[in-house]
């Protein structure tokens, strides 16, 4: 709201106290103010309008036949704006436009399967999906709550910690038939192996030797693709070996659709998972903070929302934040 309209409001605010008040004198004390500050309001508001809207006499006041439909107007609009503060500082119910930014993988395997929850228990507000693995300016793409993994560097956003997963390297069994099972890290120089066709924040995938030493293995020498989910339809189609999240590839390796491959070299590394958004918890939207605890609330360790839905348990607004880190 710029200067011009607080003054337009102050203004409004002034004509109506005067009005009930029958008196600029008694209308000043009420606000605070000296008569000569409330009459030069008046007179400016009435410039600005172009009409009369009090005849000052030596008695009393008369508010002319405009004045009395403005000041009949300009008590609905005080309420107005009054209730709309209360509402909103005493956190109203969560209502309006969620908009989510999500990774791929899992926005297809963990949040939309929930939001039938969330839309039962928040009927009132509506949720925008987006999904890309690229990693997106929330205020540009007017995204309320992105979901991210790996480090935060950006120092205005603000972070609740969702869930961290172990990483695992895995391929299918038509792919291991054809290109045999690497038995070591330096086996995989010989395979191809799945990468992202966008910039990652890694050098490579990480191993251990026998004797904890680190091995780094780059991704080369495979087809490239833009977002998790895809990796994974690409391993199970046999077209290389993957390293993803486990709770990605949980149901794959139950059913055999993916074999996890150098669980011995395997360092143990995890990805964490974040739900990200502007600004400080204290003046979050309802809608925000109702969609923040939701997803603290429904996802567990390992990534699984929980089930059966009876069993959810709404979580209150005030659970402290993780700090986005540098």
């Amino acid at each position: 709201m710029n200067i011009d309209q607080t003054n337009r409001f102050r203004e409004i605010e002034v004509f109506v106290r005067v009005v009930e008040a029958q008196s600029f004198s008694a209308a000043a004390r009420n606000l605070a103010m000296t008569p000569s500050a409330v009459s030069k309001l008046i007179a400016r508001l009435e410039e600005r309008l172009g009409i009369p809207l009090i005849r000052r006499s030596t008695r009393r006041l008369h508010v002319t036949a405009e004045g009395n439909a403005f000041y009949e107007n300009s008590v609905r609009i005080l309420a107005e704006l009054a209730a709309a503060e209360r509402e909103a500082a005493a956190g109203a119910a969560p209502r309006g436009r969620l908009r989510v930014n999500s990774n791929v993988p899992f926005g297809h395997h963990r949040l939309i399967p929930l939001l039938p929850k969330f839309q039962a228990l928040y009927p009132e507000v509506a949720v925008d999906i987006a999904l890309t693995d690229h990693v997106v300016d929330l205020i540009e793409e007017r995204a309320d709550v992105a979901i991210r993994t790996g480090p935060l560097s950006t120092p205005d956003l603000v972070a609740r910690r969702l869930l961290r997963t172990r990483m695992a390297v895995v391929a299918a069994p038509s792919y291991l038939e054809a290109h045999g099972r690497p038995q070591t890290p330096a086996e995989l120089e010989r395979h191809r192996l799945l990468g992202f066709c966008f910039s990652r924040a890694f050098e490579g995938w990480p191993f251990v030797d026998p004797a904890g030493r680190p091995i780094i293995v780059p991704p080369v020498g495979g087809s490239l693709v833009n977002d998790g989910e895809t990796m994974r339809l690409a391993a199970i189609a046999g077209m290389g070996i993957a390293r993803l999240s486990s709770w990605h590839l949980r149901d794959d390796i139950a059913s055999g659709r993916l074999v996890p491959l150098l669980e011995e070299f395997n360092p143990g590394d995890e990805e964490t998972f974040y739900a990200v958004y502007v600004g400080q918890g204290k003046h979050l939207p309802a809608r925000v903070r109702a969609f923040l605890d939701f997803l603290v609330d429904n996802i567990t360790s390992d990534g699984a929302p929980r089930l059966p839905p009876e069993a959810m348990v709404k979580g209150t607004i005030d659970r402290p934040l993780l700090p986005a880190r540098g």
